[in-house]
């Protein structure tokens, strides 16, 4: 074990180097209200590798879809991207780069699947026209040629008689189908990154299933990147390369998704993983329940911000912020209880309630 305040470089599967498409450094996004300064995200790092899929979990309000809209360059007035964020993507900062740049970056380069396609589609332009639109402005396609493609997009995210269904309005289609229709949208272009945030929201069991296998059997076949923004561990246990825990607006978990599920090493993922009953468990087992709220964004915190809702909380954590802690494998975490003086490491079991024994 180690302090550490930086990113390690990562290999795949079967040892080779891997290449970061985009790296993310000291994000940090602010939202100037009546109130006063919400700062939403509060120094955010990591880095997507290409054809991976990095996870974003956490509860509501923590600063995932900030995060998320702050990487497509989608955070406007009264919202700000702070000066010394940093979005790395070819070479570039994007953060610093004028709107033309992000134009061509958002459909072309990377593209989002929103949490909720009823709102985030137009209601007043048939799919298909909604899909040509985006080849139309990124791949200069004649309208003829770009609803064909349309066409073979729907086919292709699984939509039946796609023909037919081109020509109608996103309030003919069943929730699934809607997203299913954004999908498509995101990957007309053959966009390097895909952003979904929470793509399974507001879906029964079975539709959840069926979209998050249609982004896996996607990935396999363009290579695509994914950021996968959702508050549900269960969503990501057979998805994502890498999990990255956050609350208050900040990064306090990191690690490949085995060593989340498995070893986790923050009472808050724990508490997360332990919170999701499970069919084979034990049914007697009580639930994991994190009692009392987050802070208040507007207002400054010393020491962890989850301080006053952990059990473990000892002196230290009130008066300082944890540094960062790092482990094998990539595998960090911003917490008091990793630190040698603290009595027995960490004193909450490891493997949660989504983990299954290795073989």
């Amino acid at each position: 074990m180690y302090c550490c305040k930086g990113e390690w470089d990562r290999t795949g599967k079967e040892g080779i180097q891997m290449s970061k498409l985009i790296e993310v450094r000291n994000l940090r996004v602010s939202y100037h209200t009546y109130a006063g300064e919400v700062r939403s995200v509060r120094g955010v790092d990591f880095s997507v590798e290409e054809g991976e899929t990095l996870a974003i979990v956490g509860e509501s309000g923590c600063g995932k879809t900030v995060t998320a809209k702050a990487v497509m360059g989608l955070i406007q007035s009264p919202g700000e991207v702070k000066q010394g964020s940093e979005i790395l993507y070819g070479g570039k900062n994007m953060a610093l780069q004028p709107e033309k740049e992000w134009e061509a970056y958002r459909g072309g380069e990377c593209a989002m699947i929103f949490q909720d396609a009823l709102a985030a589609l137009n209601p007043t332009l048939t799919v298909g026209k909604q899909i040509a639109e985006n080849l139309m402005i990124h791949k200069k396609a004649k309208k003829a040629e770009a609803m064909k493609k349309a066409e073979e997009l729907l086919g292709k995210v699984g939509i039946p008689e796609p023909e037919k269904r081109i020509r109608q309005y996103p309030h003919e289609f069943s929730g699934g189908m809607r997203q299913r229709v954004m999908i498509a949208i995101a990957l007309a272009c053959s966009p390097k990154l895909l952003i979904a945030d929470e793509p399974t929201t507001a879906l029964d069991v079975t539709i959840q299933a069926q979209i998050l296998e249609l982004l896996k059997e996607l990935q396999k076949e363009t290579k695509v990147s994914i950021i996968l923004i959702t508050h549900d561990l269960g969503v990501v246990a057979d998805m994502a390369d890498h999990i990255a825990v956050m609350y208050f607006g900040k990064i306090i978990e990191y690690g490949r998704g085995r060593d989340i599920f498995y070893h986790s090493r923050h009472p808050y993922t724990w508490s997360l993983l332990n919170a999701v009953p499970r069919l084979d468990g034990d049914r007697k087992k009580t639930l994991v329940s994190i009692e009392g709220a987050p802070p208040d964004l507007l207002l400054p915190i010393e020491g962890c911000p989850f301080a006053e809702r952990c059990p473990y909380c000892m002196n230290i954590c009130t008066r300082r912020e944890p540094p960062v802690f790092g482990f094998e494998e990539g595998h960090r975490v911003s917490c008091w209880l990793q630190h040698e003086k603290a009595e027995g490491s960490y004193p909450f079991e490891t493997g949660g309630a989504l983990c299954v024994e290795e073989a």
